[in-house]
């Protein structure tokens, strides 16, 4: 096998996320190796490929960071009361983490308002308004429903303003 070729070196930096050695920085928040690879993501897609960009927007490591809140992210109590305890968890336990909350509290599941279904908050698409949470299929009826209700309102009430 030809000389730096093959198997890299131990002491060679990773990613703590994929494992990948090549374009790589540290995170700002804990000081992770992680692939610099930002640029990779297309505005308004949501693609989740890129290490980068799933800590920074995805773990309390980095939320508790970019606020500029005080001691560890493992025991910080402003941020654990700035999230419902599902998305908490969720933020603490993913993968995008390189350590994650041994203990996180337990919560009930968010349920749609309308059919009942479990919706899983950190990975499924939902709408919400105020405590009323719909899955991605109710949620297109009721908004339906609601433009419908405005537009019948309009005809029958005052002209607009």
């Amino acid at each position: 096998m030809a000389k730096g070729k093959g198997k890299s070196s131990p002491d060679k930096p990773r990613c703590g996320l994929c494992g990948k050695t090549r374009r790589l920085t540290k995170t700002d928040c804990c000081g992770n190796w992680i692939c610099d690879d930002e640029h990779k993501y297309v505005i308004f897609s949501y693609a989740r490929n890129s290490c980068h960009r799933n800590h920074s927007r995805y773990t309390l490591c980095a939320s508790h960071h970019n606020e500029g809140h005080p001691g560890d992210w493992k025991d910080c109590p402003e941020c654990r009361g700035s999230f419902k305890t599902e998305m908490y968890v969720w933020y603490v336990t993913n993968e995008y983490n390189f350590t994650k909350l041994e203990n996180p509290p337990d919560y009930e599941p968010t349920r749609c308002s309308r059919c009942g279904t479990v919706i899983k908050l950190g990975t499924e698409a939902y709408s919400c308004l105020g405590e009323q949470y719909w899955c991605d299929e109710c949620g297109q009826i009721e908004m339906q429903e609601r433009v419908r209700r405005t537009k019948g309102s309009r005809r029958r009430g005052s002209p607009r303003a």
